[in-house]
């Protein structure tokens, strides 16, 4: 019949009515939305694999240390560790509490552990006294000095806070990337798309050519039309990516999370060697500063009985596990790099089954014939002269826009995370504000820009950072006070020439 009713086929000889067009551009929209989703869902997948393959593989180092303090200790130290069980169990529990995003200051946590402990250690290996709160509270800053558990804390705190710094934003990247994902997938297409779409894979049927594929070329222009705005997120993308190959190669390497996390029982019953061994010269410190408390009217024990000989303390390494984690994470992020740019590629060739660019047989968007038009560009600023599209350049998605963000703040906590800083990115963002999309931006830079003191860190606090440009170390937006008073100077300068 004659197509003069057709609003998106051409207009000639057609099989099709107004209500099977119609019926067409709903098909087809519903089945490219579904083939987006099923692409995201294949990378959601991959990296959600991989989060709960380390977060299980985490979470078992940490069981197993403390499974093996608990295992070992009472027939190490008898009541030294059996009255102090709830000091062990905080800090385990602490850990695991920061591992899994809670707002704890992780040094502040280990450092309050080490000072419960030496309190309580120091009044069980001196049960003859009266010792008051007041009295340990001047104990405590005394022996800081004499370093009553030897270099362990201060080794450990250092070690265990990049280990669980990189640990906990290495898992976190994998959930973010998954995240965006998602909500990208759920981006729904323009009504312009959606009669592009329709055009591209249900008009040739009207025309009677249902076995013609579309021009390979024809579906690029298309599909890269479609998702514009999907392919900005490439850039933030690719930094996520790479970042957190980076970080792996970290928790693999300098911060091993097998050699730290694994031994931390094996640490604490050094330091509490170290104590015991050096009790009596402490003790006479203490008193020395802090004077002689009252002698206790309940009677002592000896502390030698309370300490039962000691144990050979092991850890069981898992290097080799550790080792083929970070391999295949590495695999499947640097596969997963280039996805967003790749993605119009891969419908075109998998999903819409279009004909190879060369080929003069296949549906160019009228009829049979081959494609003249070049390929546009990827991104929404290479599709202001998109021939098949329609594209307002100037409206971004705003989802999409707020996933790049995402992105970006997710990437400059991994940067943080390599040299073992943590952020607060609330206090941060006047810092991260000149970061952009993180271009050109080494581990070094990226993390002495945004490290914070850590008495001051509040690392869950995510506030988003204002964007002012790609500048690596945002001098742009601290030089502004500078430049203006330049400015002013110059134009004093000419308002006084004017005068005279």
């Amino acid at each position: 019949i004659l197509g003069e009713h057709l609003r998106i086929c051409p207009q000639g000889y057609t099989c099709c009515t107004s209500e099977m067009e119609e019926n067409f551009a709903n098909k087809s929209r519903s089945e490219f939305e579904a083939m987006m989703k099923e692409a995201g869902r294949f990378v959601q997948m991959t990296l959600t694999a991989q989060h709960r393959s380390f977060d299980s593989y985490f979470q078992d180092l940490l069981n197993n240390s403390e499974k093996a303090l608990y295992d070992a200790f009472p027939s190490m130290y008898g009541e030294l560790y059996t009255q102090n069980m709830k000091v062990f169990k905080d800090l385990y529990s602490e850990l695991r509490r920061y591992y899994r995003g809670s707002n704890i200051n992780l040094e502040e946590a280990l450092n309050e552990f080490w000072t419960r402990l030496l309190e309580r250690l120091f009044k069980l290996m001196n049960p003859q006294y009266h010792i008051t709160d007041e009295y340990l509270d001047c104990m405590v800053k005394h022996a800081e000095q004499h370093k009553p558990f030897g270099e362990v804390p201060r080794d450990l705190k250092v070690k265990a806070t990049r280990a669980f710094i990189a640990a906990r934003s290495y898992a976190q990247g994998f959930l973010v990337g998954s995240d965006v994902v998602k909500k990208v997938s759920q981006v729904s297409l323009s009504h312009e798309c959606t009669r592009a779409i329709m055009k591209l894979m249900y008009c040739p049927h009207c025309r009677g050519m249902s076995s013609v594929k579309p021009c390979n070329n024809y579906c690029l222009n298309v599909v890269k039309g479609c998702l514009a705005n999907q392919a900005d997120l490439n850039t933030e993308w690719k930094y996520l990516m790479d970042s957190l190959v980076v970080v792996a190669d970290r928790i693999d390497g300098p911060y091993n999370v097998d050699t730290v996390i694994g031994t931390i029982h094996m640490r604490i019953a050094e330091a509490i060697s170290n104590l015991q061994e050096n009790k009596d010269s402490i003790t006479a410190k203490v008193f020395q500063g802090c004077g002689n408390p009252k002698i206790s009217t309940k009677g002592s024990s000896s502390e030698d009985k309370k300490r039962r000989g000691k144990v050979a303390l092991e850890a069981k390494s898992s290097a080799q596990a550790l080792e083929m984690l970070v391999l295949d994470a590495k695999g499947n992020l640097t596969a997963l790099k280039t996805y967003w740019i790749t993605l119009p590629g891969s419908l075109c060739s998998k999903k819409v089954m279009a004909s190879s660019a060369a080929d003069d047989k296949c549906w160019n968007g009228m009829t049979k014939g081959s494609y003249l038009p070049e390929v546009m560009g990827d991104g929404l600023a290479n599709q202001i002269n998109n021939p098949e599209v329609e594209v307002d350049i100037t409206k971004p998605d705003m989802t999409i826009r707020q996933q790049i963000m995402q992105l970006k703040i997710m990437t400059n906590r991994l940067g943080n995370a390599n040299i073992g800083n943590d952020v607060d990115f609330q206090d941060a963002s006047d810092d991260m504000s000149g970061s952009g999309s993180g271009d050109s931006c080494p581990d070094d830079v990226c993390g002495k820009r945004l490290s914070k003191s850590p008495s001051t860190r509040q690392p869950e606090t995510h506030a988003i950072p204002k964007q002012s440009g790609h500048g690596i170390n945002g001098a742009s937006s601290r030089s502004l006070p500078s430049a203006f008073l330049l400015l002013l100077s110059v134009a004093s300068i000419a308002v006084q020439h004017l005068w005279r």
